[in-house]
Protein backbone atom coordinates (compact mmCIF):
# COMPACT_ATOMS: atom_id res chain seq x y z
CA UNK A 1 0.00 0.00 0.00
CA UNK A 2 1.25 3.69 -1.05
CA UNK A 3 2.43 5.85 2.26
CA UNK A 4 -1.34 7.91 2.92
CA UNK A 5 -0.79 11.31 2.55
CA UNK A 6 -0.04 13.41 5.58
CA UNK A 7 -2.58 15.24 6.09
CA UNK A 8 -4.48 16.45 9.01
CA UNK A 9 -7.04 14.31 9.68
CA UNK A 10 -9.52 16.04 12.91
CA UNK A 11 -9.58 12.64 16.02
CA UNK A 12 -13.23 12.01 15.11
CA UNK A 13 -15.14 12.91 11.88
CA UNK A 14 -18.83 13.63 12.49
CA UNK A 15 -18.20 14.96 16.18
CA UNK A 16 -21.36 17.41 16.60
CA UNK A 17 -21.52 21.02 17.81
CA UNK A 18 -24.73 22.12 18.34
CA UNK A 19 -26.76 21.10 15.02
CA UNK A 20 -23.89 22.85 12.76
CA UNK A 21 -22.34 20.00 12.11
CA UNK A 22 -22.42 16.50 10.21
CA UNK A 23 -21.76 13.32 10.56
CA UNK A 24 -18.90 12.59 8.05
CA UNK A 25 -18.70 8.84 8.02
CA UNK A 26 -17.29 6.23 5.04
CA UNK A 27 -19.16 3.37 3.27
CA UNK A 28 -16.74 0.15 4.16
CA UNK A 29 -17.38 -0.32 -0.11
CA UNK A 30 -14.38 2.17 0.03
CA UNK A 31 -12.23 -0.78 1.43
CA UNK A 32 -13.64 -3.49 -0.85
CA UNK A 33 -10.38 -4.91 -1.00
CA UNK A 34 -9.46 -5.26 2.55
CA UNK A 35 -10.13 -7.68 5.39
CA UNK A 36 -12.60 -6.72 8.14
CA UNK A 37 -9.54 -6.52 10.33
CA UNK A 38 -7.76 -4.57 8.11
CA UNK A 39 -10.73 -2.50 7.14
CA UNK A 40 -11.26 -1.79 10.68
CA UNK A 41 -7.35 -0.63 11.22
CA UNK A 42 -7.58 1.86 8.05
CA UNK A 43 -11.13 2.92 9.25
CA UNK A 44 -9.34 3.63 12.64
CA UNK A 45 -6.39 5.41 11.10
CA UNK A 46 -8.56 7.84 8.87
CA UNK A 47 -10.47 8.92 12.44
CA UNK A 48 -13.85 8.13 11.27
CA UNK A 49 -16.93 6.99 13.70
CA UNK A 50 -19.91 6.20 11.47
CA UNK A 51 -20.17 4.25 9.03
CA UNK A 52 -22.42 2.08 6.32
CA UNK A 53 -21.12 -1.65 6.08
CA UNK A 54 -21.12 -3.61 3.27
CA UNK A 55 -21.15 -7.25 3.15
CA UNK A 56 -17.36 -7.98 2.37
CA UNK A 57 -16.57 -7.31 5.98
CA UNK A 58 -19.92 -8.64 7.80
CA UNK A 59 -20.81 -11.23 5.37
CA UNK A 60 -24.22 -12.25 4.42
CA UNK A 61 -23.41 -15.90 4.31
CA UNK A 62 -22.17 -15.80 8.21
CA UNK A 63 -24.03 -17.18 10.97
CA UNK A 64 -25.91 -14.93 13.54
CA UNK A 65 -23.03 -15.72 15.98
CA UNK A 66 -20.16 -15.07 13.94
CA UNK A 67 -21.84 -12.31 12.63
CA UNK A 68 -22.43 -10.58 16.01
CA UNK A 69 -18.61 -11.65 17.13
CA UNK A 70 -17.95 -9.31 13.59
CA UNK A 71 -20.14 -6.45 14.70
CA UNK A 72 -18.29 -6.44 18.20
CA UNK A 73 -14.83 -6.18 16.14
CA UNK A 74 -16.60 -2.85 15.05
CA UNK A 75 -17.84 -1.63 18.73
CA UNK A 76 -14.23 -2.59 20.30
CA UNK A 77 -12.92 -0.25 17.92
CA UNK A 78 -15.17 2.39 18.39
CA UNK A 79 -16.91 2.61 15.17
CA UNK A 80 -20.49 2.87 14.91
CA UNK A 81 -22.19 0.96 12.23
CA UNK A 82 -25.12 2.94 11.11
CA UNK A 83 -26.41 0.88 8.18
CA UNK A 84 -25.18 -1.91 5.98
CA UNK A 85 -25.35 -1.82 2.46
CA UNK A 86 -25.75 -1.47 -0.51
CA UNK A 87 -28.11 -4.57 -0.58
CA UNK A 88 -28.70 -5.47 -4.01
CA UNK A 89 -32.32 -7.03 -4.43
CA UNK A 90 -33.60 -6.04 -7.43
CA UNK A 91 -32.76 -9.58 -9.06
CA UNK A 92 -33.84 -11.46 -6.61
CA UNK A 93 -36.79 -13.51 -5.93
CA UNK A 94 -39.15 -11.97 -2.81
CA UNK A 95 -38.81 -15.01 -0.92
CA UNK A 96 -35.10 -13.91 -0.24
CA UNK A 97 -35.76 -10.37 0.87
CA UNK A 98 -36.39 -11.55 4.27
CA UNK A 99 -32.68 -12.92 5.06
CA UNK A 100 -31.49 -9.28 4.57
CA UNK A 101 -33.78 -8.34 7.20
CA UNK A 102 -32.35 -10.86 9.27
CA UNK A 103 -29.20 -9.88 8.85
CA UNK A 104 -29.20 -6.78 9.95
CA UNK A 105 -30.89 -7.98 13.11
CA UNK A 106 -28.02 -10.44 13.94
CA UNK A 107 -25.74 -7.35 12.81
CA UNK A 108 -27.30 -4.83 15.20
CA UNK A 109 -27.76 -2.27 11.80
CA UNK A 110 -30.40 -0.04 12.78
CA UNK A 111 -30.74 1.01 8.43
CA UNK A 112 -30.26 -0.78 5.46
CA UNK A 113 -29.14 0.75 2.17
CA UNK A 114 -31.23 -0.76 -0.39
CA UNK A 115 -31.06 -1.16 -3.69
CA UNK A 116 -34.94 -3.27 -4.93
CA UNK A 117 -37.03 -3.43 -7.89
CA UNK A 118 -39.51 -1.14 -7.59
CA UNK A 119 -42.22 -4.19 -7.63
CA UNK A 120 -40.59 -5.34 -3.87
CA UNK A 121 -41.30 -1.85 -1.98
CA UNK A 122 -44.47 -3.35 -0.72
CA UNK A 123 -42.97 -6.30 1.01
CA UNK A 124 -39.79 -3.87 1.97
CA UNK A 125 -42.78 -1.85 4.01
CA UNK A 126 -43.80 -4.87 5.73
CA UNK A 127 -40.33 -6.18 6.52
CA UNK A 128 -39.47 -2.70 7.87
CA UNK A 129 -42.59 -2.63 9.78
CA UNK A 130 -42.18 -5.79 11.04
CA UNK A 131 -38.67 -5.36 11.91
CA UNK A 132 -38.59 -1.99 12.72
CA UNK A 133 -35.37 -1.49 10.63
CA UNK A 134 -35.43 1.50 8.58
CA UNK A 135 -34.36 1.40 4.78
CA UNK A 136 -32.52 3.63 2.49
CA UNK A 137 -33.07 3.32 -1.41
CA UNK A 138 -30.29 4.05 -2.98
CA UNK A 139 -30.37 5.77 -6.58
CA UNK A 140 -27.80 4.02 -9.13
CA UNK A 141 -27.29 6.02 -12.04
CA UNK A 142 -28.09 5.74 -15.50
CA UNK A 143 -27.56 1.36 -15.53
CA UNK A 144 -30.50 1.06 -12.65
CA UNK A 145 -33.94 0.86 -14.34
CA UNK A 146 -35.34 1.23 -11.32
CA UNK A 147 -34.15 3.96 -9.45
CA UNK A 148 -31.63 5.78 -11.47
CA UNK A 149 -32.62 9.36 -10.00
CA UNK A 150 -33.03 10.41 -6.36
CA UNK A 151 -36.40 11.97 -7.54
CA UNK A 152 -37.65 8.26 -9.03
CA UNK A 153 -36.80 6.53 -5.79
CA UNK A 154 -38.37 9.51 -4.28
CA UNK A 155 -41.52 9.58 -6.20
CA UNK A 156 -42.05 5.93 -5.29
CA UNK A 157 -41.63 5.95 -1.45
CA UNK A 158 -43.60 8.77 -0.71
CA UNK A 159 -46.99 6.87 0.30
CA UNK A 160 -45.37 4.47 2.30
CA UNK A 161 -43.76 4.24 5.99
CA UNK A 162 -41.39 7.39 6.81
CA UNK A 163 -39.21 4.68 7.88
CA UNK A 164 -38.48 4.27 4.41
CA UNK A 165 -36.41 7.20 2.71
CA UNK A 166 -33.98 7.54 -0.13
CA UNK A 167 -29.88 7.55 0.23
CA UNK A 168 -28.80 10.24 -2.64
CA UNK A 169 -25.55 9.15 -4.16
CA UNK A 170 -24.33 12.43 -5.32
CA UNK A 171 -21.90 11.08 -8.28
CA UNK A 172 -24.67 8.67 -9.49
CA UNK A 173 -27.50 11.33 -9.62
CA UNK A 174 -24.70 14.00 -11.75
CA UNK A 175 -24.15 10.91 -14.01
CA UNK A 176 -27.88 10.97 -15.08
CA UNK A 177 -27.60 14.69 -15.35
CA UNK A 178 -29.58 15.45 -12.84
CA UNK A 179 -29.17 18.59 -10.85
CA UNK A 180 -27.51 17.57 -7.42
CA UNK A 181 -28.05 20.32 -5.43
CA UNK A 182 -31.76 20.44 -6.75
CA UNK A 183 -32.41 16.78 -6.14
CA UNK A 184 -31.55 17.00 -2.46
CA UNK A 185 -33.98 20.01 -1.97
CA UNK A 186 -36.61 18.06 -3.59
CA UNK A 187 -35.89 15.19 -1.63
CA UNK A 188 -35.03 16.54 1.74
CA UNK A 189 -37.71 15.22 3.70
CA UNK A 190 -37.29 11.55 3.12
CA UNK A 191 -33.12 12.21 2.99
CA UNK A 192 -32.13 9.60 5.38
CA UNK A 193 -28.36 8.71 4.47
CA UNK A 194 -26.03 9.79 1.40
CA UNK A 195 -22.94 8.80 -0.19
CA UNK A 196 -20.36 11.43 -0.91
CA UNK A 197 -18.12 11.16 -3.81
CA UNK A 198 -16.56 13.31 -6.56
CA UNK A 199 -15.83 12.82 -10.28
CA UNK A 200 -13.52 13.92 -13.13
CA UNK A 201 -16.17 14.47 -15.45
CA UNK A 202 -19.97 13.00 -15.02
CA UNK A 203 -19.66 11.27 -18.45
CA UNK A 204 -18.58 8.34 -16.57
CA UNK A 205 -17.56 6.15 -13.47
CA UNK A 206 -14.53 8.65 -13.00
CA UNK A 207 -14.11 8.69 -9.43
CA UNK A 208 -11.28 10.76 -7.94
CA UNK A 209 -10.88 12.63 -4.63
CA UNK A 210 -13.21 14.64 -3.60
CA UNK A 211 -12.85 18.25 -4.27
CA UNK A 212 -10.71 17.38 -7.41
CA UNK A 213 -13.77 16.66 -9.31
CA UNK A 214 -16.55 18.66 -11.04
CA UNK A 215 -19.25 17.90 -8.13
CA UNK A 216 -20.41 20.94 -6.41
CA UNK A 217 -19.46 19.02 -3.06
CA UNK A 218 -18.79 22.68 -0.62
CA UNK A 219 -22.75 23.43 -1.88
CA UNK A 220 -23.71 19.85 -1.24
CA UNK A 221 -22.31 20.76 2.12
CA UNK A 222 -23.90 24.16 2.54
CA UNK A 223 -27.18 22.58 1.44
CA UNK A 224 -27.01 19.34 4.10
CA UNK A 225 -25.55 22.03 6.88
CA UNK A 226 -28.62 24.81 6.25
CA UNK A 227 -30.92 21.56 6.15
CA UNK A 228 -29.88 20.39 9.42
CA UNK A 229 -29.35 16.69 8.34
CA UNK A 230 -28.58 14.27 10.54
CA UNK A 231 -28.03 10.91 8.59
CA UNK A 232 -24.59 9.54 8.05
CA UNK A 233 -22.65 11.59 5.20
CA UNK A 234 -20.77 8.59 3.72
CA UNK A 235 -17.69 8.67 1.84
CA UNK A 236 -17.71 5.88 -0.75
CA UNK A 237 -14.64 6.30 -2.36
CA UNK A 238 -14.14 3.83 -5.62
CA UNK A 239 -11.22 5.16 -7.00
CA UNK A 240 -7.32 3.21 -6.23
CA UNK A 241 -9.40 0.01 -4.72
CA UNK A 242 -6.42 -1.21 -3.91
CA UNK A 243 -4.64 1.77 -2.58
CA UNK A 244 -7.28 3.49 -0.97
CA UNK A 245 -5.98 4.86 2.24
CA UNK A 246 -4.67 8.53 0.96
CA UNK A 247 -7.36 9.14 -1.72
CA UNK A 248 -9.97 8.67 1.44
CA UNK A 249 -7.72 10.92 3.89
CA UNK A 250 -7.57 13.91 1.13
CA UNK A 251 -11.38 13.41 0.49
CA UNK A 252 -12.46 13.31 4.42
CA UNK A 253 -9.53 16.29 5.08
CA UNK A 254 -11.25 18.15 2.30
CA UNK A 255 -15.08 17.41 3.48
CA UNK A 256 -14.36 18.26 6.98
CA UNK A 257 -12.43 21.76 5.99
CA UNK A 258 -14.86 22.80 4.25
CA UNK A 259 -17.66 21.80 6.64
CA UNK A 260 -15.38 24.00 9.36
CA UNK A 261 -15.30 26.43 6.77
CA UNK A 262 -18.99 26.51 6.56
CA UNK A 263 -20.30 25.84 10.03
CA UNK A 264 -21.26 28.81 11.87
Amino acid sequence: MRAALALPIPSAFGAKCGSSRLKLGVATYSLRKFSRPDAISMLKQLGVRYLSVKEFHLPYADAPEALARGRSEFDNAGLDIVSGGVVVTRDEDDSRLRRYFDYAKACRMPMLIMMPAARQLPLIEKLVQEYDIRVAIHNHGPEDKNFPTPDSAYQAIRPLDRRIGVCIDVGHTARTGADVIASIERCADRMIDMHIKDLRDTGGHTDCEVGRGVLPIPAILKLLLRLNFQGNVALEYEADPENPLAGMRASLAYMSGAVDALAP
